[in-house]
């Protein structure tokens, strides 16, 4: 019989990261690696690293220490880190961080397990050598396609199956494949009705602030077959609620000959048996289009979700980050969709404090946001990025300056969140709930709010009481109250949800 082997993934940064995780996880299981939940019960610990900003890194450098130091007191063996600050710094991040007993880059997932093994047994495995991954592909998206098949794409793994009855049937439950010719590689690491499923991976814009595209690649699309074949399987495995994620999704299709074809899919997603739910994230306002806007907010369980990279909204800083827009013209796109859906939610991120910004920039920002009635706001303090344009500007404001902006923004941020949550005080909403405890009773979302980033419902206790609610159901909800960014709500029982 063979060795038992135990492996855990610790995931850290966006849901990206988590879709990654499961493909590793995916491989791993289907190699015989028995998946384990936490890092102490593993001999292995794989650590899936963000490196987009200082304070992820930072995050992900403790996660590893956090997991080496149960070499100590538990049966872990192994560190390894993976994921993107693995991938962006490879033999830099091994060099400083000698905890880690591997750092593999993209290229070493199609061989995760073997990696691992070496590793285990006290082997070594050369550390990654970072590359600018946007090299990798011709510049011409619609010549990607088939240069993609020899490049690693975490997330896009899928194994090719004749038929249905040739699929393997020693694979271990919850792993893929689902039922057609190309079926997802990834196992399930929660029982969460909600999961993200790549759209695309990769950046083609040029945003002076941004390292992403260097160490995620060009952009590169998932065939749509794959992507409503990853969702039927989500769904045999009770997901409700799928939500798209990519660098931007608004560019889906172009290497694909189509840049509409977000449009077209949609609607097929939808009507996937026991999906109830379908959530777009990373939207581009200066790619919004109209065809878009209206697919999003008129397709039954498409939810008028739009999580739109505004990232300022100063004429001048903007050009500055290398992207496009301004307040008015935002503030119009809003309007816009409003317009088609009065309830629709929107949230963004924005950078204060990046270089050249001036009072009057800041000033221009406050009245953007102060206009624009976002669910959900994040505020980040501009720092520099290794390798990025904006990293060599002069014009660097003081610490001191920067520190101020991001305290008085994030302050307004907060209050005016929570007015815009008190302004769905008597709507009635659809709520999917995810999760059921003693202490914090019945929880769930509504079609403004996404995981983790937007806030959350609370349902009361009588009315959840009287349901009989499990995670998973969807109910009809009023709401009555808020707390801050979240919504308490009462289930309307002529609707007992399903």
């Amino acid at each position: 019989m063979p060795e038992r082997r135990t492996v855990a993934l610790v995931t850290l940064g966006c849901a990206r990261n988590e879709v990654d995780s499961e493909e590793l996880a995916g491989r791993l299981a289907a190699d015989g690696w028995e998946l384990v939940e936490n890092a102490e019960d593993a001999d292995v610990a794989v650590v899936n690293t963000c490196g987009f900003v200082e304070a992820a890194k930072k995050d992900s450098v403790d996660a590893l220490l956090e997991a080496n130091d149960l070499k100590d007191h538990g049966k872990t063996q192994a560190v390894v880190a993976v994921g993107c600050m693995a991938e962006r710094y490879g033999k830099e991040l091994a060099e400083a961080l000698p905890e880690a007993d591997g750092v593999l880059g993209f290229d070493d997932y199609s061989d995760i397990s073997n990696r691992l093994q070496t590793i285990l047994s006290g082997g070594s495995v050369e550390a990654h050598t970072p590359r600018d991954r946007r090299k990798l592909l011709p510049l011409s998206p619609v010549e990607r396609q088939e240069a993609a098949a020899a490049v690693a794409l975490p997330g896009h793994g899928a194994v090719a199956v004749e038929a249905p009855e040739n699929v393997p049937s020693d694979l271990p439950d919850g792993l893929a494949p689902a039922s057609g010719p190309r079926a997802p590689l990834r196992r399930r690491l929660d029982t969460s009705p909600v999961a993200s499923v790549k759209l695309a991976s990769g950046c083609d814009r040029r945003c002076s602030f941004c390292a992403i595209p260097s160490f995620r690649g060009s952009f590169v699309s998932r065939r749509p077959s794959d992507v409503l074949n990853e969702t039927r399987w989500l769904a045999e495995q009770g997901v409700k609620e799928v939500m798209l994620v990519s660098e931007n999704n608004t560019s889906y299709g172009k290497d694909l000959g189509d840049i509409r074809l977000l449009e077209s899919l949609l609607p097929d997603l939808a009507a996937v048996d026991g999906i109830e739910r379908v959530r777009v994230s990373y939207l581009q306002p200066a790619e919004m289009r109209p065809g878009l806007i209206d697919v999003l907010t008129s397709t039954e369980k498409v939810v008028p979700y739009f999580d739109l990279s505004f990232q300022h909204s100063a004429p001048d800083v903007l050009r500055a980050m290398r992207r496009f827009g301004d307040t008015d013209r935002f503030l119009e796109l809003l309007e816009t969709i409003r317009g088609k859906a009065p309830l629709a939610g929107a949230r963004s991120n924005f950078i204060v404090g990046f270089p050249g910004e001036t009072e009057a920039d800041f000033a221009e920002l406050e009245r953007f946001i102060t206009h624009a009635r976002l669910d959900a706001i994040g505020v980040f303090g501009y720092s520099d990025e290794d390798g990025t344009e904006a990293a060599t500007y002069e014009r660097k404001l003081d610490q001191e300056v920067v520190d101020e902006r991001l305290a008085h923004l994030s302050r307004l941020a907060e209050e005016l969140t929570a007015q815009r949550a008190e302004e769905r005080i008597g709507e009635t909403l659809e709520v999917l709930v995810e999760s059921i405890d003693d202490e914090d009773g019945v929880i769930g979302r509504a079609a403004h709010q996404a995981p983790e980033t937007d806030g959350q419902v609370v349902i009361t206790a009588d009315s959840a009481a009287r349901l009989g609610l499990a995670p998973g159901r969807m109910v009809e909800a009023k709401v009555v109250g808020t707390e801050g960014v979240d919504l308490v709500a009462e289930c309307l029982f002529e609707e007992a949800g399903r």
